[in-house]
């Protein structure tokens, strides 16, 4: 990395943006780099650096010298801890939601952009990669998990739903367990983030600069067998039976209850996880996941979890769940409604009403367009 040089579009200099701050672009040799540079803040997403990343992605998918793209989280802790989610409560609670469904269009966008990507897109999933940080990474073609990865869309926990195609990620994953995931907000390991299909490969931590160093004059196949090795166990494979026997229910009531009902206290600790949890968001969610397996295509998946996420800011929990997990971090939101029994099924129908114009519009062809597109 030492010696690289900035390159490429809107590299950064010394006179570079806040904005340009927060996403370095530069290339090595063969290799288009992108970094997200806000370590302080877990490298968390705002619509600039969506709008910025989406840029350089035009930008390198035309350039014959970039023959890869790779993504890395600067710091140690991790790539990125999702989506600036204090920005999109602010907005929630005091304006009208606009800049959130703003930012949501580019980064769905960008988000379908990266699953077809035309050269490989290598996403360095070391450390804490949450929410919209899986957005940007297990959309990718070469997805790499190391000891330090900690793997998780944990948005019923703040009164909101698995979003950036993640209902689709989801809901592809061996039997039930992508349905404990979503619920849960559980945050799992390199293994079990093989075994969700969430990831290609495992690298050991200390690994992770040489094969950087290596992608920018090797091809990737070749430095990712150089590198990769055996996954640590997948700690839910020893939890398969419990796990597809009590989510496979239909109803978010009939899997807490089959929770509690299961000898295994892991299953009866899980329920009462569930029960602290949003009880709209928990059904909205069971419901995108069914719809997402019947859906197919992320882009039809996308366009629905938009519906959802803009419902959501007109729901109470979103602002609830962020102020108690987050800001006042008391972690006890007071959701409302406050059970499941009084979460009508009209309740969550309401999420997934069409938006008329302002539909995402990824599967009606839009999807060619790139995330700036939307703003002209």
């Amino acid at each position: 990395m030492s010696g690289s040089q900035a390159s490429g579009p809107e590299a950064s200099g010394p006179q570079a943006s806040g904005v340009e701050e927060s996403v370095l672009l530069r290339t090595e040799g063969r290799v288009g780099r992108i970094t997200l540079n806000r370590p302080r803040a877990l490298n968390a997403l705002n619509h600039a650096m969506v709008r910025r990343i989406d840029r350089a992605l035009t930008a390198w998918e035309h350039d014959p010298a970039v023959e890869t793209v790779v993504i890395t989280g600067a710091g140690e802790r991790g790539l990125c801890a999702g989506g600036d989610i204090r920005v999109v409560h602010d907005d929630a609670r005091d304006a009208d939601g606009t800049a959130s469904a703003a930012f949501w269009r580019d980064e769905y966008h960008l988000n379908a952009r990266i699953a077809r990507y035309p050269k490989p897109y290598v996403a360095v999933m070391d450390g804490i990669v949450m929410g919209g940080g899986v957005g940007i990474s297990a959309h990718g073609g070469v997805r790499i998990v190391t000891e330090r990865s900690r793997v998780a869309m944990p948005e019923t926990g703040i009164g909101f739903v698995p979003d950036v195609g993640g209902t689709r990620l989801l809901a592809l994953a061996p039997g039930e367990l992508g349905t404990h995931l979503a619920l849960t907000g559980a945050s799992i390991g390199a293994g079990d983030a093989l075994l969700c299909g969430l990831a290609d490969h495992f690298l050991p931590a200390s690994s992770l600069q040489g094969f950087v160093s290596d992608l920018a004059d090797r091809p990737v196949a070749e430095a990712v067998a150089a590198h990769a090795r055996p996954a640590p166990p997948a700690e839910l494979a020893e939890r398969r039976g419990w796990i597809d026997a009590c989510y496979d229910a239909g109803s978010v009531e009939e899997i807490v209850r089959r929770l509690l009902a299961t000898d295994d206290p892991a299953a009866k600790e899980t329920a009462e996880i569930l029960l602290g949890n949003s009880p709209t968001a928990l059904k909205v969610t069971l419901a995108s996941l069914r719809r997402a397996r019947r859906l197919g295509s992320l882009e039809r998946v996308l366009d629905q979890e938009y519906r959802v996420s803009c419902a959501a800011l007109s729901a109470p929990d979103l602002v609830e769940g962020v102020r108690a997990q987050i800001i006042d971090k008391d972690r006890r939101p007071r959701w409302f409604p406050a059970t499941l029994a009084e979460v009508t099924d009209a309740d969550v129908e309401r999420f997934f009403t069409p938006l008329g114009e302002r539909e995402l519009g990824l599967s009606e062809g839009e999807s060619g367009t790139g995330a700036g597109a939307e703003e002209g």
